[in-house]
């Protein structure tokens, strides 16, 4: 299916400065936002307990806080609704004195007489193991864009790698920015989204950069600005359509997945959204701000063509013997 005819030339070079200044601006207030405000860590990095309740009729949250505030374990309690006025979460930073206490007990023996209500879920992790996962987490997210920018390197050129790591950082940076800005929790469900927005960013940079490197192997325009709006307009179609497709996807999850995959669900949204036009407004453009040179490109090829003549005949000329 093809939604941008083949043979047509968009000028996307042309509004490139335009949203590189803008996006750019983007992300360095979610990197002001992020020192000044922070994440809303979840309980698997910040530790404490969650417990989920659900009530036969409207949960009577008033009644709740007053009989948890009776019991020193649930000190500072946070309870709030749970995708309905029904179902309610139950955060508080203690955990369990020992293993043979049952949170869950201790709820249903104080909260005993607000209603009828099953306990959902209960959810318990240690300070120590939360700051753990989250040193792991950021870990994990730097060690994947390192990897990228081996691969990047290896495979095309050092200025392929830079525009596809900037490209990365600024997609991180602005659906971190959304998240502080919009009180999500980050939680390991918020973090697998964000590492799979990196790949499915990624994906979609290697695209249009095989789709550029082909063109610059058969074209003998030396305008790399032409020859990004060529490369980028006939990827145009894969790229909706990947998109779209992703799109509708997470959409369906974000409106009807429920609260517990919330997080992940706006995250994939937000990711998909700057993936898609920082792939094409900024990873490309970026090729020209760092000086990326088609005659130079062009020399290595030749250069490249021309030893690899050269070993060719220096073994047929051994296989023959006259070396």
């Amino acid at each position: 299916m093809e939604f941008f005819a083949q043979h047509k030339t968009y000028d996307f070079m042309k509004v490139s400065r335009f949203f590189i200044a803008t996006t750019l601006s983007l992300a360095l207030l979610s990197i002001i936002l992020f020192f000044a405000k922070g994440f809303e860590y979840g309980i698997d990095f910040s530790g404490g307990t969650i417990v989920q309740l659900k009530y036969e009729q409207k949960a009577p949250i008033d009644k709740i806080r007053e009989d948890l505030s009776k019991d020193k374990m649930f000190s500072g309690a946070l309870i709030s609704e749970f995708g309905s006025p029904e179902e309610i979460q139950i955060r508080f930073a203690s955990t369990s004195g020992g293993v043979s206490e049952d949170v869950g007990d201790k709820v249903r023996s104080v909260l005993s007489d607000s209603g009828k209500f099953d306990v959902r879920k209960v959810d318990i992790v240690g300070p120590v193991v939360g700051s753990e996962l989250r040193q792991k987490g950021i870990m994990a997210a730097v060690l994947s864009m390192l990897g990228i920018l081996a691969y990047v390197a290896v495979r095309f050129e050092w200025s392929f790698a830079v525009a596809s790591i900037i490209t990365l950082v600024h997609d991180v940076a602005i659906t971190s920015g959304a998240l502080i800005l919009f009180h999500v929790e980050m939680s390991l469900d918020v973090l697998a989204a964000i590492l799979t927005l990196i790949g499915y960013s990624i994906n979609d940079t290697i695209i249009i950069y095989d789709r550029i490197r082909e063109e610059l192997k058969s074209t003998k325009d030396m305008e790399l600005m032409h020859v990004i709006n060529t490369s980028v307009s006939k990827t145009l179609s894969r790229t909706i359509l990947t998109v779209l497709t992703v799109f509708f996807v997470v959409l369906t999850l974000y409106v009807f997945g429920g609260e517990i995959i919330h997080g992940f669900s706006f995250t994939m949204l937000l990711g998909v959204i700057i993936g898609c036009y920082s792939s094409i407004f900024i990873s490309a453009p970026f090729l020209k701000v760092l000086g990326f040179s088609v005659e130079g490109y062009k020399a290595k090829l030749a250069l490249k063509e021309k030893n690899k003549i050269e070993k060719e005949k220096m073994r047929s000329q051994y296989e023959k013997g006259t070396v």
